[in-house]
């Protein structure tokens, strides 16, 4: 199935200031968000049940509800029902608009999104040093992903790519035809890595601890050492912390969206500790983004196989996909399979 059960990024706070309507598709729906005045965020169906229009495309927000700009029914959004007809004597008790469990946590609205209409099932963790602003934002950066939602997760139980796709020193930049290059040979990354589920209550949690250290004409440099923890909570957000012996601590958000069926969209933010020059956090940014764009140029161009050839040092990856299945549902959309011929 393309859609996961699960809470997704729709918009940075940021990005939706007090009485703005934004209209969004993603994930198979068509959504309209908006800020009331007092500044709680609401996310509806776009389409007026009236005749169809676009609520968010011209609509106002008025009070706590959003005016659709066809012929300015108004719909409240915390349960999406029908205020006011300018019009009509009456307002139907049936008139109302679909509304999506939503909340804004470390600087994101993200909304609630199942298959079946089933409410939330866990709630977004809180990133504590971001809302007591110890941690201060540095930086972002989003890409578009040719893949299935669930490629990009599954990096995190494949041990064997880290050394042979992260290995090579990331001034090889990300280009795989020159990332193994001779002339880059004098630095290596060197990864140790563990993936586990976490149990109950939080089985929809899995934890990646990740080592780093770099070698520099094979001696061990130890300013590059870094320890990585990077929690995956439900199919769509992982929070990757950072810490370093003398540069601190921060977490890199990462949010991933599907856009359509193998179309995401990813973003990363970055917190740091506010004492440190902006430039370190901006460079394990940049050194993050290296990395992850190698990652893009395989799920771009590859295949999702349901029966992989699998060794036997490859097995948390089948642990993995155990794991991710809790996302779906029995009435998950399902793509229809694609015949061969044209029969269309």
């Amino acid at each position: 199935p393309p859609y996961p059960n699960g809470w997704y990024r729709l918009l940075d706070s940021a990005q939706l200031p007090r009485g703005a309507a934004r209209s969004l598709a993603l994930l198979g729906e068509q959504l309209a968000v908006f800020r009331t005045w007092d500044g709680q965020a609401y996310v509806v169906d776009a389409y007026c049940p009236h005749l169809g229009a676009n609520l968010a495309a011209g609509g106002r927000v008025v009070g706590n509800c959003i005016e659709c700009p066809f012929h300015g029914w108004q719909f409240r959004g915390e349960d999406g029902k029908c205020t006011h007809i300018p019009y009509a004597e009456k307002v139907p008790d049936f008139a109302r608009v679909r509304t999506w469990p939503s909340c804004e946590v470390n600087g994101m609205l993200l909304f609630w999104y199942h298959c079946e209409g089933v409410g939330p099932t866990w709630a977004v963790p809180e990133q504590r040093e971001i809302a007591t602003k110890e941690w201060v934002f540095r930086g972002r950066t989003e890409h578009f992903v040719d893949a299935h939602i669930q490629e990009i997760p599954e990096n995190a139980a494949d041990m064997a790519h880290l050394a042979f796709l992260h290995g090579p020193a990331i001034l090889g930049g990300s280009d795989l035809r020159y990332t193994r290059s001779k002339l880059w040979d004098f630095m290596k990354h060197i990864w140790k890595a563990e993936w586990q589920p976490e149990p109950e209550p939080n089985e929809h949690c899995s934890l990646l601890l990740l080592q780093h250290t770099a070698t520099v004409f094979g001696k061990h440099v130890s300013l590059m050492d870094l320890k990585v923890s990077a929690r995956q909570v439900g199919p769509g957000l992982v929070f990757l912390i950072f810490e370093h012996a003398f540069l601190g601590r921060g977490v890199i958000l990462q949010t991933v969206t599907p856009l359509e069926p193998l179309l995401q969209n990813v973003v990363h933010k970055i917190y740091y500790q506010k004492n440190i020059p902006a430039i370190i956090p901006k460079f394990i940014l940049r050194a993050e983004c290296i990395q992850f764009e190698r990652d893009i140029t395989i799920w771009n161009n590859k295949r999702y196989l349901p029966k992989p050839l699998l060794v036997r040092e490859d097995s948390s990856i089948q642990k993995h996909r155990r794991w991710y299945a809790q996302f779906y549902s029995e009435k998950s959309t399902r793509l229809p399979a694609q015949k061969e011929g044209l029969d269309w």
